[in-house]
């Protein structure tokens, strides 16, 4: 895990008219900026065709990998794509989703240690659970446990040469609220299936990602089919709170067993696909933003109220966090970034994209004036915005014990996600260097991140600046190499195999602007995706961390032929 203290400090457009732009969807409290596009502000999906433009003839700025079927395992493929149409199947993964969600593994933020804390062990029922649904992935898998409740499942390889594939998953899920618990259309645990749709906590964040790779991998191994790439999967327990505890531990574990840099790739939950633009989009995510929460702590001398001072603690205080967000950092559209490609996807396969759009982000990477102006546009939208640049947002304020006596302390928490091309000592150098003139106008002393950056001698109180966690913006994994193209290759057979091959998708990189479990694992491979080939078209985020959460059984299906043809083409492929 690549998260520590920072302490070193170096020194340091014209609004557009209104116009109609962007939605959003967001999924398991991350947003991806591929599908933040919906309907408000600058550029609408569908819009009409008299703004419309064509297909683009710039589609080689988007390439697409073709869709990709196993060769040395085709008849298999063959065989169980058939499989997975049938009744049957769809009845047996509905009852192995339906009969996870029953068993609540819920985690909360104020969760101590394993061990130490008497809750884990609502996870164990889900372990034993497991052992008894896929009898053949315990019998011919090698299970390692990890504190207590992670998951490490391997898959040996006839080809000790070749890097494993990694699959990831979690199967924690976030609280249910009691007062909310009335406003399920089914109990929240009781894994109903009404004919189309499980419902149930957990059905679609993330036991459906668990259940699905499992329950590929038990087909398979019913099969007998047996790998020549080793398959490693990773299963951690509390990712809805971070993650500490689960692949906190998993990452180290296998960082300890196989090295660095030592799998092909990794695939952990993420995104899926959604419509846009009149096309259909998948946004694998290729990048994370980095993460920094920021103490602002202002202390001055306390005393009876009756005697004020000009300004109090919380005065101050209020005074920065007013001018803090007078000069939000201010988001760049780069070339070369996760957000620039995905932008230039859209432009190159989207044919309702309006033109004026489509030309400007099509000539971003030869003139400056065309990138501005197709910044000007994209960053109008305000979730746009979000994902492309690092955000800022004061969200925790306290100071004072009683309304008669001076405060001598006020505290406010500033949370940044930091944009993919900058980094946390770049973001809280800034945050320093903007508060430091206030800090003299106060007479405040300034200690930033464990430096002493003016005197305290004769100041009238002191400002202190700290981080108690950070993360640095993830690597970005190449869309240029052979796994990125063997994912997308992969997504687009799933996808047109699911549909008869009637229709198709555009596979373009994504980026998170929230963190999954992958941050454990950096150092695991170059080639890192988020993505769980989610059915996301028309913003369904079937309830994701709110009531009525649930999985369509068809979307589950797909997800298992996705997974199972993953496996098959990372089996054949060099990578």
């Amino acid at each position: 895990m690549d998260v520590k203290h920072t302490t070193e400090l170096p020194g340091g457009a014209p609004r557009a008219r209104r116009a109609r732009w962007p939605r959003a969807i967001a999924c398991a409290g991350v947003v991806l900026a591929a599908f933040l596009l919906l309907s408000s502000g600058r550029v609408r999906l569908g819009c009409s065709s008299r703004h419309a433009s064509k297909p683009s003839a710039d589609a080689a700025s988007c390439p697409q990998a073709n869709p990709l079927v196993p060769k040395a395992t085709g008849a298999l493929w063959s065989e169980l794509a058939a499989l997975h149409t049938t009744p049957a199947f769809l009845a047996r993964a509905v009852a192995q989703l339906s009969a996870a969600v029953k068993i609540p593994t819920e985690t909360f933020d104020d969760m101590g240690p394993v061990g130490e804390d008497a809750r884990w062990a609502s996870h164990a029922p889900f372990v034993e659970h497991l052992a008894q649904a896929f009898p053949l992935v315990h019998q011919k898998l090698a299970l390692q446990k990890v504190n207590t409740y992670g998951l490490i499942y391997t898959w040996q390889g006839s080809d000790a040469t070749l890097k494993p594939l990694l699959l990831m998953g979690h199967y924690d899920v976030v609280p249910v609220a009691p007062l909310s618990v009335d406003q399920w259309t089914y109990p929240p645990y009781s894994g109903h299936f009404d004919g189309e749709s499980v419902w149930g906590r957990g059905s679609s964040d993330d036991k459906s990602g668990v259940i699905g790779i499992l329950t590929s991998i038990e087909v398979l191994l019913e099969k007998n089919f047996a790998p020549t790439r080793t398959v490693v999967l990773s299963f951690g327990f509390d990712e809805e709170v971070g993650g500490y505890q689960g692949a906190g531990y998993l990452g180290p574990a296998l960082l300890e067993r196989f090295g660095p840099d030592s799998f092909a790739m990794v695939v952990d939950e993420g995104s899926g696909y959604t419509d846009a633009f009149g096309a259909v989009f998948a946004s694998p995510g290729i990048a994370e933003k980095g993460y920094v929460n920021v103490n602002v702590e202002v202390q001055t001398p306390g005393g009876h109220s009756s005697v004020p001072p000009a300004h109090t603690s919380i005065g101050i205080l209020a005074a920065m966090i007013v001018h803090l967000e007078a000069h939000a950092p201010v988001p760049v559209l780069a070339l070369g970034t996760p957000a620039f490609e995905m932008a230039t996807c859209f432009g190159a396969h989207g044919p309702e994209m309006p033109h004026h759009l489509k030309r400007a982000i099509s000539r971003a990477g030869k003139s400056e004036k065309a990138r501005r102006r197709a910044e000007e546009m994209l960053l109008e939208d305000r979730m746009f915005r979000a994902v492309v640049g690092t955000t800022q947002a004061v969200d925790i304020v306290h100071g004072g014990v009683k309304s008669n006596a001076l405060p001598e302390q006020a505290v406010a928490v500033v949370n940044h996600r930091i944009a993919t091309q900058s980094s946390v000592n770049a973001t809280i150098t800034r945050d320093t260097e903007l508060l430091l003139g206030l800090a003299a106008r106060f007479n405040l002393s300034v200690s930033a991140y464990g430096q002493q950056l003016t005197p305290a001698e004769g100041a009238y109180g002191s400002l202190t600046l700290s981080t108690p966690l950070t993360l640095e913006p993830a690597p970005i994994t190449p869309s240029d190499a052979a796994p990125f193209r063997l994912l997308a290759g992969t997504i687009r057979t799933a996808f047109q195999t699911a549909r008869n091959g009637t229709q198709d998708v555009v596979v373009a990189p994504g980026m998170m602007t929230g963190n999954t479990d992958t941050r454990f694992n950096w150092a695991l491979s170059q080639h890192i995706f988020r993505y769980g080939h989610d059915n996301q078209i028309g913003g369904n985020l079937h309830g994701i961390h709110t009531v009525n959460e649930h999985m369509s059984a068809s979307n589950f299906v797909e997800m298992i032929i996705f997974f199972t043809t993953l496996i098959l083409n990372a089996d054949e492929a060099a990578l």
